[in-house]
This record gives structure tokens, sequence and C-alpha cells, in this order.
């Protein structure tokens, strides 16, 4: 028994000495597959798409027809929730979920995850759902990773970040956007900036990016290359739309979360009956406002060719803010990266209208408002600011809003951080937890190795090794300083910018994680006294 422990124990710490170049290389054949396979995601929610517009074409011309779709949509919610029902990783975006199975916090069975996913999306889309294919995309990437590491035997530590590569390359294939793809992962998912991480997830993110430009072209997902630069003294609405948009997103935040309480307090609404709900409203809203319809890439096209009016653009705004909700806390297959940048976009349109009529704004520049909005909005929301500039940035394929993008974008997250706004996957991954479905249930004969970056300003920046309170549960192994790792000994002070590499039981490794990252992150004496 001591034995095999010894054995493990050499095994991860060999692993993590030998495997980064390794990682490049798998990064690539990971980001191959999940290419492929966001590819095919993406050509299904086309064919949903312009099957979803046939469908409500059709019953403008025969109106008998509504009733049997109704029926219809009623029989495709319930088979999605029984889908759900069956395999609860496949509910909403994915995005949690990925992280929580690398926090350790949940398993995930990649191929019925996979599968399911497919499945319900491209149900979901047909339906006419208030849902984006980015959550998907970046889960489906994750599950090809997972399924690769188990296939071929990987160890839990290399595991972790081929599926940190998947989940990049998915986002990546997902909207044409690496760079969008390796930022997500090291500002959200790890939310440190990670070499290792880094490097195996932009093979992946590249390699994912150049099979999807193979069978989508080059085109941006937002063409809107044209759009000239906003001059310097108009800035001040820069500022003004950037505090908008932190309020918004707050608001957005906690209604969505509130909107889940409201499925939760619904005790007669078995949980595999609630995505009928959404699905119902769909038929209803396709007849009346179709335009709510789906993620909205098209309405965003048509916002900027200035085809609505402001109270068309309002009607549309609340309408798909409230459809987004009921679609999402529904626990439906499908993400909010899509419609929530298009509810941005509405609210940017609406003030460029509102400030063009009240302070002779030029209506030239209300479509750069739209840009703008779209990234405070995202910033706002899921709390990634570089993410959403870049996002942005190779979304709409140029480069001339980065200035006022990074302006608006900082001003929204420091709004949302004001008003005590929690990032939205953060949130929702808190909620899943505590809702403990499909708990991860570690091996304490494995060993895991867990990488912590030590923040400026932390109470152990300056501190010797031998001072620091680290859990007994884990061993410090190394100190990693730029491209050297340094054999820890008592005498070796910590600095910012350091990675604590810790090495501990795979059945500990969560809860390590967590302790871990307070002393490391935290300004509380409190805290770290604890």
């Amino acid at each position: 028994m001591e034995e095999n422990n010894i054995n493990s124990t050499f095994n991860t710490i060999n692993h993590w000495n030998n495997f980064k170049l390794k990682l490049v290389f798998e990064g690539v054949i990971v980001g191959a597959f999940s290419g492929l396979a966001v590819v095919l995601y993406r050509y299904l929610i086309e064919l949903a798409g312009h099957f979803s517009r046939t469908i409500y074409l059709i019953q403008k011309e025969n109106n008998l027809f509504i009733l049997l779709w109704l029926v219809i949509l009623m029989f495709l919610g319930y088979f999605t929730g029984m889908l759900i029902k069956k395999e609860p990783m496949v509910s909403g975006s994915g995005i949690p979920q990925v992280e929580g199975v690398l926090l350790r916090y949940f398993k995930m069975n990649w191929w019925r995850t996979l599968l399911g996913k497919l499945v319900g999306g491209f149900i979901s889309i047909c339906a006419g759902l208030s849902l984006g294919r980015e959550g998907p995309s970046i889960q489906i990437g994750a599950a090809i990773a997972k399924g690769y590491s188990e296939i071929f035997k990987k160890v839990k530590l290399e595991e972790k970040f081929l599926i940190t590569s998947g989940a990049s390359a998915g986002l990546a294939a997902a909207f044409n956007a690496p760079l969008a793809g390796v930022m997500f992962s090291l500002e959200e998912v790890h939310k440190n900036f990670s070499p290792v991480v880094l490097v195996s997830a932009m093979a992946a993110s590249i390699t994912a990016d150049v099979i999807s430009k193979c069978f989508f072209g080059f085109k941006p997902v937002f063409n809107l290359q044209s759009i000239s630069s906003m001059p310097l003294d108009n800035y001040i609405f820069v500022i003004i739309l950037g505090m908008i948009m932190g309020v918004f997103g707050t608001l957005f935040n906690y209604i969505l979360l509130k909107t889940q309480d409201l499925y939760n307090a619904q005790k007669w609404l078995p949980q595999h009956m609630r995505p009928i709900i959404p699905f119902i409203m769909a038929g209803i809203l396709g007849l009346i406002l179709p335009e709510v319809l789906g993620g909205g890439h098209e309405l965003v096209s048509s916002m900027v060719d200035a085809r609505f009016t402001t109270n068309i653009l309002l009607i549309i705004l609340v309408t798909k803010f409230i459809f987004t909700m009921i679609s999402y806390g529904s626990g439906a297959p499908g993400g909010i990266f899509l419609p929530l940048l298009v509810i941005g976009a509405l609210i940017g349109d609406i003030f460029g209208n509102t400030i063009s009529n009240a302070f002779n704004f030029s209506p030239e520049y209300i479509k750069n408002l739209i840009i703008l909005a779209m990234a405070g909005y995202f910033t706002a929301v899921v709390r990634a600011p570089i993410t959403g500039i870049i996002l942005i940035t190779e979304m709409t394929g140029s480069f001339n809003h980065l200035l006022s993008v990074s302006i608006v974008s900082a001003i929204a997250y420091v709004t949302a951080d004001i008003l005590g706004s929690k990032p939205i996957y953060e949130s929702l991954l808190d909620r899943m937890v505590n809702k403990g479905s499909s708990r991860f249930k570690g091996d304490s004969k494995t060993k895991v190795i867990i990488e912590t970056a030590v923040c400026m300003g932390s109470l152990i920046e300056g501190k010797k090794i031998k001072e620091l309170k680290l859990p007994s549960e884990c061993l410090l192994v190394a100190v990693k300083r730029g491209e050297h790792e340094i054999i820890p000994k008592g005498d070796t002070q910590i600095h910012a910018g350091d990675y604590l590499i810790t090495l501990t039981n795979e059945d500990n490794a969560a809860e390590i994680r967590e302790k871990l990252t307070a002393i490391a992150e935290v300004l509380s004496a409190s805290i770290y006294e604890k």
C-alpha cells in the first residue's frame, strides 16, 4: 500500500517536470477533435435555425399548423427535460460544469455529456429558445478532452490541462476567436495566467480555429469592419455607457439567479418539465416577435443596418431579456454568451438613439455604441474584461475600437464591482455545488498537483516558507518563479507572481485548492488566521 502511494507521488511529480512540451502536441490533437465536434455542432444549430424560421413561415400561411407545432414543442420540451434528468451535466451553458470538473467538484461522463449537449442544443435552437452556442461548444471541447484523457489513460494532472485546452478550443471554434478562447481559460476558468495553461490552450485554440475556418471561412461573426472610429470628443458618452452597462449587467445576473429560484419554488412543476415553458413561449413569440428567437446573430446585423425605431428596440429588448431568463432558467441546454451580447447591443442602440436626439450625437457612431455595449455588458455579467475586449475585437474583425472597447469594459467592470455583483458563472457554480449533482468523489490513493498563483498584496507575499500556514493535507514541492523552479526550503521567500506547486490526495483537492487560493489572494488577516 505504502509503495503504491510512493509510486503515485513519484509519477505525478515526474509528469509535472516532463509533460509541458508534451501538452503542446496533445493540445493540437485535442484542438483538432474539439474543432471538428464544434463544427458539427455549428452545422446542426444552423440547420436548426433554418428549420425554425421555415416552420414559422409555414404557420403564417396555414394557421391550422400552429396547434400542431405547439404540441410538437411540448413534446420536445419534455424530451429535453428527460435528457437533463438522465444527464444533469448537459443542462444550461456547460461552463460552470467545466469549471466544477476542473476544481474536482463534479464528475463528467464524457460521451454522455457530448451526445446530450449535441442533441439538446440542436433541439433548443430548433424550438427557437434564446440560447447561444458558445457554452455548449466549450463543454463539448472539454468532453472531447476528457474522453481523450480516459482513452489514453492520462494522469489526473495531465487530464486537467487537456480539459482546459478542449474548453479553449470549443470557444475558439464557436466564434472564430482563438485568442478569446485562450484568454477565457486563463481569466475565467483558471483565474490565473499560468504559462502551462497558456501554451496548451493556445495550441488547442489555434488548431480548432484553423479547422473552423476551413468550413466557415475567414469572415468574422459580426462583419463590422467598415465602421469608422469614434472621435475622442465623444468619449464622455463612452464613459456613461460603461456605467450603464455595469448597472444593467448587475441586473442581468440578479434576475437570472432569481429566475432559477422562481423555477425551484414551483414544487408542482418537476424539474424535467421546466423546459416545456420556454418551448411553448418560443412557439408564441415566433408568431408575434420572431426577432427574439435564437441567439440573435441576425438581430445584431439588423440593428447595424438601422432597421428598427427606438420604440421597437425597447419592445425587443424587454422581450429578449425576459425570454432569455426563462430559457436559461429552465435548464435547457444552451449558453448565454450570444444572448447577453445581443441584449448589450440593444441597450447600446437605444442609448445611441437617445443621445442622438438629445445631444446632437452623430447617428454615424451609433454602430460604434452597439459594439461597445456588447463588450461592456459581457464584462459586467461575466467579469472577464480582457476576454470581453479580445472577444469583441475578434468577432467584429476590427481593431479600430480597441481603445473605446477597453474604456467601456473597464468602467463596466468597476461599476458592477461597486454594486457587489458576482461573476455569473461563479454564482451558477456555487449553486450547483450546493445542490450536489454529479458530485465528484476522489481517490485518496491518487495524488494531484495544485498550482496556486501568489497575488500582489496577499498576506503570504514576502513571507518565508517556514512562516506559511499551509493546510496539513498538502505538501509544497516547488515554487515556480518565471522560468525557474525553486526547491522550497524554510528560508525561501515568497514573491508576488510566484506559483506554489503543492501535492495532495485527490479526495482533498477541492478543499485544499480553496484554502490555498484564499491565503494567496485575500488581503484580510482574519481570513489568513483561520
